[in-house]
């Protein structure tokens, strides 16, 4: 952004809607934007809510003016309709993508860890019953879909356990950490005889439904399988029917389809499946994550440096 447009843009109005959460107001404050009320000469929104697709299109609609749109979640596939709307006008579009990669990732690997120790099952034991079933992280194959922040903290924390890690990723290119890279056409053959699968992908066309019943065939007999990206990438049906069967060793679910996951659906019944309810950013931390990138972005919105978290609309995220 040249200066000429921080310039121009110092002294606009910055609305921090549809709630004035404190922390936010004080970060767009903290950068030298000013904040007012969403009016004609609002140029920037920092939307504070964590779904509301449509409430924002009415914003839109409402302040017309408006050049930058920050969204709070990494993920914005709750803003899938109003952003293919969107798609073209010129203005800037950031998310809070790669702000919650640590406290994601290290969720990844408490849902690894106990579904390899088989502690769904054992929470839920009444007697005591020993038996050898439990895996090993260590030495383990594991493959991850997506190569975002979620992925590159990840494997800084799988490197102690030696484990070898095969990224699956929309793009070619290689991952500093990973033993191997490969695009999404791939998936099957990598996830061949994989002890562990770990989505942690947004959801867009491509990645929705992209755990089906192959890759999940696919996997070592035994295997456990975590998600902390989206529900829908995993296909439900086949992974209740390979938890049943027994082919599976369990699953560790942050994300489900449908979500919430209702009372008396089987993934909350089977013995090996361990669910939290979209839980893995929520941390007493993460206002204060949201509000540095909030600054950041005001900051770049005024002149002062480059966005960051940039969403592509055309990959949708």
């Amino acid at each position: 952004m040249t200066d000429a447009s921080g310039a121009r843009r110092s002294g606009t109005s910055i609305a921090v809607v549809p709630e004035a959460a404190p922390e936010l107001v004080a970060a767009v404050e903290r950068a030298g934007g000013v904040v007012g009320p969403l009016d004609e000469r609002t140029r920037g929104i920092v939307w504070s809510a964590s779904s509301g697709g449509d409430d924002l299109a009415e914003v839109l609609r409402r302040a017309p003016g408006v050049e930058w749109v920050q969204l709070p979640w990494a993920g914005v596939d709750g803003f899938a309709d109003v952003l293919a709307a969107v798609r073209g006008d010129g203005r800037t579009w950031t998310s809070g993508k790669g702000v919650y990669s640590r406290p994601v990732a290290e969720h990844a690997l408490t849902l690894t860890l106990a579904a390899l120790r088989r502690l769904p099952r054992r929470a839920r034991a009444v007697e005591w019953r020993r038996d050898e079933s439990s895996r090993s992280l260590f030495g383990a194959d594991v493959v991850v879909i997506g190569a975002g922040g979620i992925t590159a903290a990840l494997l800084r924390l799988l490197v102690p356990f030696g484990a070898r890690v095969s990224v699956v990723r929309r793009r070619a290119g290689d991952l500093e950490g990973a033993a191997r890279t490969v695009t999404t056409d791939r998936l099957v053959e990598v996830a061949a005889g994989a002890g562990v699968l770990i989505v942690a992908a947004a959801l867009t066309d491509e990645t929705r439904g992209l755990v089906d019943a192959d890759v999940l065939a696919a996997l070592a007999p035994g295997a456990v399988v975590v998600n902390v990206g989206r529900g829908p990438i995993i296909d439900t049906d086949a992974l209740v029917t390979a938890l049943a069967s027994g082919h599976l060793g369990g699953a560790g679910l942050d994300v489900t389809d449908p979500e919430p996951l209702p009372v008396g659906h089987p993934l909350w019944s089977a013995p090996d499946c361990l669910i939290t309810p979209h839980v893995a950013d929520a941390l007493a931390t993460t206002p204060a994550l949201l509000a540095e990138r909030v600054e950041h972005n005001v900051r770049a919105f005024l002149g002062e440096g480059e966005f960051d978290g940039v969403i592509d609309l055309d990959a949708g995220y």
